[in-house]
């Protein structure tokens, strides 16, 4: 079977660590920061150097495409250049370059597709400097509007919009991805969670992406002095919001061993050592692949007592998403590849959010996971063996040789029963 080259995978991950290295091993390429501009200024000079034609839309999302030799809908693959603060030099970027290498593999080996093959860079998808995460594939597949995202600002002020224009890549919305244009779209990541590594696995074969469910719990009680107060007098909304946490990590914890939830954020009023805390309020994100496990999340936080300890208790939903279910077709040729290239894999579902579960929403799509060493990401510490990587990227390959030789007009976007 066809391969990448390893070589030249390792120089393309080495020469995309130093765009804003942080010297501890990860980088922080903020969305359309001078270290991203910096990336994308390379990403584009490859391509050009390949003879791709180099376009970029209203969001500067960038699409380089070589040129099929038939009049076809095109594939589409591609993942995200920037990152968090201090975070891994793999994710996202690990699904560029992977497309990158095998439209040069193509390239250099003389190999014609009959379908165009467009390697694509998302904006924003973090959503770091400009919330939220996957910005402008959200945008696109219609989550999100436009006028809203562009109004948004970073820490320093600065508008997405006004970001767009000074980047130099802000094209015209006619260039956008037009899923009428495109048969499939591919990503290729890193898992940032720990099931491949610790199974010893090379490929996840990813199902689809989980869905999310965030609700903000506030609970109200009365700040008075810490030391004139006596106990029984206190209504301490930390100690009745740290009893309903407890409560609801007991609950959740029986409901499905596949469930993962988080109390990710907690802030306290008016969090001063002298004074019996008043308010409280924390976040529950919890994540699963079934909506009906979800929707038993939601029945747990609706019955919480509307009093705790004396402090009164209100829950409001932050934002939820649905989940996702990749095209069951396009599934079936990464998990038959990776057997055919006798790479140890298995079907997973995604516990973070990528571009792709918007991209699914326009057009069949599917993702390729490779393990994350020690389960880390969104970390400097975040890396992928080498082998790990070239092997997901000749995954890619063949996947999209399959894709491209399967004479089918469209693959099947739902979940086959």
């Amino acid at each position: 079977m066809p391969a990448v080259s390893r070589e030249r995978l390792k120089e393309k991950i080495d020469r995309f660590k130093t765009f804003g290295r942080t010297g501890r091993g990860g980088i922080s390429r903020l969305s359309l920061s001078p270290p991203a501009l910096e990336a994308r200024a390379e990403f584009c000079r490859r391509c050009r150097a390949l003879g791709l034609d180099v376009t970029t839309d209203d969001l500067a999302n960038i699409y380089a495409t070589r040129g099929g030799t038939e009049a076809l809908p095109r594939i589409v693959t591609g993942s995200h250049l920037d990152s968090v603060v201090r975070g891994g030099c793999h994710d996202g970027t690990l699904g560029v370059l992977a497309a990158l290498e095998v439209v040069e593999t193509l390239v250099g080996e003389g190999v014609p597709t009959r379908h165009p093959l467009t390697v694509m860079v998302w904006t924003n998808e973090e959503g770091v400097r400009f919330p939220p995460a996957m910005m402008s594939s959200g945008v696109l597949a219609g989550k999100f509007g436009k006028e809203a995202v562009l109004a948004v600002r970073d820490a320093d002020g600065v508008s997405f919009a006004e970001a767009l224009r000074l980047s130099g890549y802000q094209g015209e919305e006619r260039n956008r991805l037009n899923p009428r244009d495109c048969l499939a779209y591919l990503e290729l990541h890193i898992e940032q969670g720990p099931v491949l590594h610790d199974a010893g696995e090379t490929v996840g074969v990813v199902l689809g992406v989980a869905g999310m469910c965030n609700y903000t719990i506030t609970v109200s009680g009365q700040a008075n002095h810490a030391g004139a107060t006596p106990m029984g007098k206190r209504r301490d909304a930390l100690f009745a919001a740290s009893r309903l946490i407890c409560r609801l990590h007991e609950e959740l914890a029986g409901l499905d061993e596949s469930l993962v939830f988080t109390f990710g954020r907690i802030d306290c009023f008016p969090n001063l050592h002298t004074i019996v805390p008043g308010e409280v309020s924390f976040s529950l994100d919890a994540r699963h692949q079934d909506r009906l496990v979800l929707r038993r999340v939601v029945e747990a936080i609706k019955s919480l007592p509307p009093e705790i300890e004396s402090c009164a208790v209100r829950h409001e939903e932050a934002w939820a998403r649905e989940p996702t279910a990749f095209a069951p077709e396009l599934v079936e040729y990464v998990r038959k590849n990776a057997d055919a290239l006798g790479y140890p894999n298995r079907d997973m579902y995604s516990g973070a959010g990528h571009d792709a579960q918007y991209a699914q929403d326009m057009l069949p799509s599917a993702m390729i996971f490779v393990p994350s060493i020690n389960g880390l990401s969104h970390c400097e510490e975040e890396s992928t063996n080498l082998d790990d990587c070239w092997k997901g990227a000749n995954v890619l390959l063949n996947t999209i040789l399959d894709v491209d030789g399967s004479g089918v007009e469209r693959f099947t976007s739902e979940p086959v029963a």
